[in-house]
């Protein structure tokens, strides 16, 4: 990772949901021991220069995770019907970087790989915004924005817009497809989320196929330390 390139990039994880269909706060289910939302924040870690909650400083206070509350553009609304529009405008008008990743807190199929593949394309990019499009439409919960797009949403979100993709029109938008990124993603999981007590039944038994060995450290893994050759055996004389 280029330090430089990691200087300018901020890495927000969206948690401000209510959870209605998971009953509960599905930022705190366990995958393979530790809680989705810290797990999220550790794969972030290593590409972004610092990684922030936006959601109940309290409630993730015992993770040891920098959080700030959703509610900056939700004064006086009602916040329930403001959604994941107002967590990324909130997102925006906190950051002191150019770019910032901005992902949701319930993507248990996110990878190192692929946020490494979507932050390389974004700081090539002429856009505001790098958004994925799948079959169900824009992705923006998994989409990196350039601090300029924060006035133009916190306006979109007080003019009374609810849904994010609807609100990001108002940037330019440099969308990305699948076809583009299947090298790092060969299941095609990468941007399915958990919305349901049966989408967290499904990630438990992926992550209990997939997942390294509880004992493997998998960094360690990858960096083994090469060998030391061996000397040459002594000609006898």
């Amino acid at each position: 990772m280029d330090l430089k390139r990691r200087r300018a990039i901020a890495g927000f994880i969206l948690a401000g949901g209510a959870s209605s269909r998971m009953g509960r706060d599905k930022g705190l289910l366990e995958l393979g021991g530790v809680p989705l939302i810290l797990r999220t924040a550790r794969l972030l870690e290593p590409f972004v220069s610092a990684v922030t909650i936006v959601g109940s400083p309290r409630r993730y206070a015992a993770l040891g995770l920098s959080a700030i509350p959703d509610d900056a553009y939700a004064e006086g609304r009602d916040k329930s019907r403001s959604g994941p529009l107002a967590g990324i405008a909130t997102a925006l008008a906190a950051t002191n970087s150019r770019w910032n990743l901005i992902v949701a807190c319930d993507l248990p199929y996110l990878s190192a790989e692929w946020i490494d593949w979507l932050l390389s394309r974004a700081v090539r990019s002429r856009g505001e915004a790098v958004v994925p499009q799948t079959e169900r439409g824009m992705e923006p919960l998994a989409a990196v924005y350039r601090r300029e797009c924060g006035a133009p949403l916190a306006a979109a979100l007080a003019g009374g817009v609810r849904k994010a993709s609807d609100a990001i029109k108002h940037c330019r938008v440099d969308l990305v497809y699948p076809r583009e990124w299947c090298g790092v993603d060969p299941s095609g999981l990468i941007l399915r989320n958990m919305n349901s007590p049966g989408d967290y039944e499904e990630a438990q038994k992926w992550w209990a196929a997939n997942r390294p060995p509880a004992n493997e450290d998998v960094t360690a893994r990858r960096r083994k330390p090469k060998r030391k050759p061996r000397s040459a055996p002594r000609r006898r004389r």
